[in-house]
C-alpha cells in the first residue's frame, strides 16, 4: 500500500535527498510540502523544493506551503551553511527566475488533511517542528486524522550536533517539539542515535549516479560528505538523516525500536537546552500516565544499504 506522506522540511542537503527518495520510492507519495526554516531560510528553503520539483518532474498539483519563519522561542533563527551551503544545496545556487513560485497558504495544510484523513495520513516532519507544532495548537481536533507521525530529531545519550547533548530540529525550538511530544499519538522518532549510522559512502554514491536518474545526487552528497570529514576523518561517509526517517514510513523492521516517555529541556538558556530525555525506569509510578513514543535507537545497516541502493538505482 503507498503511503500518503505530508512532508514538513528545512530543505537542505539531507532534506533534497530525501526528496529524491521518496520521488523514485513507488511506496511514498507526497501530497503536501511545508516548507520551514532551519537549516536556511523559509524563503530559500520554498525555492530549493520548487529547483527540486522541477529538475525531476514533480506533479504540479503537489501545494508547497509557506511554513513557519521563526521559532515559537521568538528567537532569530541559525542556519548552517557550512553544512549546507549557501542556499541548501551544496555547491547549487537555483535560478529563482527558471521557475514560478506558487505559494500556498498555512491554511492549506487543512485542506490536505481533510482530503486524505481517509486514506491514512502520514506527517513527516524532517526540520524543525514550530509549523507542526502550530497546527496542533490552531487544530489540536484535526490533527488526530493523522495516522501517524514520524519525526527525525533527537539524540539519546549520544553526542549531539548542535551541542553536546542536543540535536538541531530539536534545539532550535525546543518549545515546538514538547508541544508536538504532548498532543500527538503514533509518534515514531528516529534521533541522531538512528541516523548517524545510515552512512552513505562516495562509491555508494558513484554507483547510483551511474544510474542516471539521480542527477544533482553527487555534487549534493560530494559537498556533505566533505563537511562531515573534515569534521571526523574517521567517517566512510556522510549520513542521511532525513531519507531515513522517510524510510522508517516504509521499513520499520530496518530499526531497533524502544518505546518510553519522552520530553526535551525548553529552557533557552544554557547548556541542556534542546537535549532529549526518555524515562528509561521501568515502574509505572514514575510515568503518571504519560505518553509513550516509539524511539529508533538503532538501524539494520545492511537493510538500509539495500533498500536505499534498490530505490536510487531504480532497481527496486
Amino acid at each position: 500500500m503507498v503511503k500518503k506522506v505530508l512532508l514538513f522540511g528545512d530543505i537542505g542537503i539531507d532534506d533534497t535527498v530525501a526528496l529524491i527518495y521518496a520521488w523514485l520510492n513507488k511506496e511514498v507519495e507526497i501530497v503536501g510540502l511545508v516548507a520551514d526554516y532551519g537549516n536556511v531560510s523559509r524563503e530559500d528553503a520554498m525555492s530549493n523544493i520548487y529547483y527540486v520539483m522541477k529538475l525531476f518532474n514533480f506533479p504540479r498539483d503537489i501545494p508547497v506551503i509557506l511554513g513557519a519563519e521563526v521559532p515559537l522561542t521568538g528567537e532569530q533563527p541559525t542556519y548552517y551553511p557550512e553544512i549546507h551551503g549557501i542556499r541548501g544545496l551544496g555547491p547549487i545556487v537555483p535560478n529563482d527566475d527558471e521557475y514560478e513560485l506558487k505559494i500556498e497558504n498555512f491554511f492549506e495544510i487543512v485542506s490536505i488533511i481533510e482530503n486524505y484523513k481517509d486514506e491514512e495520513l502520514i506527517i513527516v516532519n524532517i526540520g524543525r517542528l514550530t509549523s507542526l507544532a502550530t497546527m496542533f495548537i490552531l487544530y489540536n481536533d484535526l490533527m488526530k486524522n493523522i495516522k501517524e507521525y514520524y519525526i527525525m530529531g533527537g539524540a539519546f545519550w549520544v553526542p549531539g550536533n548542535v551541542t553536546t547533548v542536543a540535536e538541531a530540529n530539536f534545539h532550535g525550538d525546543p518549545i515546538a517539539v514538547n508541544i508536538v511530544l504532548t498532543y500527538a499519538t503514533n509518534v515514531t522518532i528516529i534521533p541522531l542515535n538512528a541516523t548517524q549510522k545510515a552512512i552513505v559512502t562516495p562509491g555508494m554514491v558513484d554507483y547510483i549516479d551511474s544510474f542516471g536518474q539521480t542527477k544533482i545526487f553527487k555534487p549534493l552528497m560530494e559537498y556533505y560528505t566533505r563537511f562531515y570529514q573534515e569534521r571526523d576523518p574517521s567517517l566512510l561517509g556522510s549520513p542521511v538523516h532525513d531519507a531515513l526517517t522517510l524510510m522508517a514510513t516504509t521499513s520499520p523492521e530496518m530499526f531497533i525500536f524502544e518505546s518510553y516517555p519522552v520530553k526535551v529541556v525548553d529552557k533557552l538558556e544554557g547548556p541542556a537546552r534542546g537535549q532529549s530525555i526518555a524515562e528509561t525506569r521501568p515502574y509505572e509510578s514514575v510515568h503518571n500516565g504519560e505518553k509513550k513514543h516509539r524511539i529508533a535507537f538503532d538501524i539494520h545497516y545492511d537493510m538500509f544499504f539495500h533498500q536505499f541502493m534498490s530505490v536510487m538505482t531504480g532497481q527496486m
